[in-house]
């Protein structure tokens, strides 16, 4: 596996910053290696205060999970209680955020790392990350859980 390099992180969030600027939006950005640990996180001129944290946490939750947050969604509603753990087992270095705007970083069928964005609405912040990483020629698509290989049917997860 190729690893996330310090380059390739801020050109993604170069990318992320410029396409929200174009948006009219103010947001951070954070790029992290696949086992959650941050490579580079940005905020911009204007981006609310806690938006770097909650960037860093959608990025960590994209890369351990090793699935996009919005995809994980569905497995949070109906195990909620299983989720709250998550945050707290010893090794939890962030909680874990299901949610718009936490993508995971795929390359060549491998997960390398993941990226969180916070500033907007999370339509936006999902519309962001996903506009970028393809730019970049990044995957997008992840099987779903316990199906290797096959991709999971739209609004379908868990």
């Amino acid at each position: 596996m190729s690893p996330l390099t310090l380059d390739a992180a801020e050109e993604i969030i170069d990318a992320v910053h410029q396409r929200a600027r174009a948006m009219g939006k103010a947001v951070s950005a954070a790029v992290v290696d696949a086992a959650g640990f941050p490579i580079a996180v940005r905020r911009a001129d204007g981006a609310r205060p806690l938006t770097p944290d909650i960037a860093r946490a959608k990025a960590y939750t994209a890369a351990i999970m090793q699935r996009p947050g919005a995809m994980l969604k569905k497995w949070q509603e109906n195990q909620p209680v299983f989720f709250a753990q998550l945050s707290q087992l010893p090794g939890a270095a962030l909680p874990i955020m299901a949610t718009e705007g936490s993508l995971t970083v795929k390359k060549d069928g491998e997960v390398i790392g993941g990226l969180g964005i916070a500033g907007g609405t999370a339509d936006e912040d999902q519309r962001i990350a996903e506009d970028v990483l393809a730019s970049l020629g990044y995957e997008l698509e992840f099987a779903a859980w316990g199906v290797p290989g096959t991709p999971a049917p739209s609004g379908k997860e868990a």
